[in-house]
Parts: C-alpha cells; structure tokens; sequence
C-alpha cells in the first residue's frame, strides 16, 4: 500500500502543478472563465479579499465567476507567481497555493500587492473509493478544485 502512494505522488503533484498554472493563467490573463473551471461547484466559495477590493462571503462557483469577473474588469494584473504549494495532509489531498498578486486599479492607477492563498481539495477523494484494481491503474485521478480564496496585504 505505501508503494502505490509513492507510486501516486509524482501524479498528483503534476496535476496539482496544472492546476496552480490554471490559477496564475486566469490572473495574468485576467479571464475569471480559467479559474471558474477550478472552482467547486459542490461547496460554497469562501471568498474574503482585503481593501482595495474588500469583500467577504460565501459564493456559488457561479457567483465567484462574475465577482472575479468584475475584479479583473476593475483591476488589472500585472504580477502573478506562486510562492508555495502546501500541501496540508496527503491522507486528506488537500493544499494551500500561495502567490503573489500585484494589480492596477483601472480608474486611479494605483498600485497594490498581496498574498493571495487557495485552499484545493481534491474532489475524486471525497467520493466512494474505487476497487483497489483501479486504483493499481490509475483510473482515479484527482480532481483539483478551489473551495476557499483568501488574501492580505503585503
């Protein structure tokens, strides 16, 4: 059994790289389209974002979309990286993405930094395990998907 989870890691941790490119992608290129498909439509979004944009809620994947879709209409971005991919616990595939987000306010031009974390989890796990069989094929491959967005100022 811990040589199947040896074996997985390297796969999750490319798919968890795709995912985080996904999120750096939906940023530079300011398309809230990209990071609504990561978005989990089983939960809420918790969504709290510090001044100049000050919001604080729990969202449909929905209501995220047009929310971030009104932030990257007001707000362009101009820096977007990953500072870190925590993962919390490989038992509960779940993580923290951590990145730097630098933007413009499109009506003043001001300037502004922060750090803004994603809480992932991986939605396959959730779901009633496969026969080991599968598991052996790799059939099950995980399904990462934003359920929290948080961000403070640098």
């Amino acid at each position: 059994m811990a040589n199947i989870k040896i074996l997985l890691l390297p796969l999750l941790f490319s798919l968890l790289s795709t995912t985080t490119q996904d999120i750096e992608k939906a940023f530079l290129q300011n398309k809230p389209k990209i990071l609504y498909s990561l978005l989990s439509s089983k939960s809420s979004i918790n969504i709290s974002l510090p001044e100049p944009i000050s919001f604080s809620d729990q969202l449909s994947n929905q209501q995220a979309y047009f929310l971030f879709k009104k932030i990257f209409s007001s707000y362009t971005t101009f820096e977007f990286f990953s500072e870190s991919e925590i993962p919390l616990s490989p038992e509960e595939n779940d993580f923290i993405f951590k990145a730097r987000w630098s933007f413009r306010d499109n009506k003043n031009n001001d300037q502004h930094v922060l750090h803004i974390f994603f809480f992932m989890v991986n939605e396959n796990h959730s779901r009633a395990s496969p026969s080991p069989s599968s598991q052996d094929s790799g059939k099950m491959k995980p399904i990462w998907r934003i359920i929290e967005i948080k961000a403070e100022k640098i």
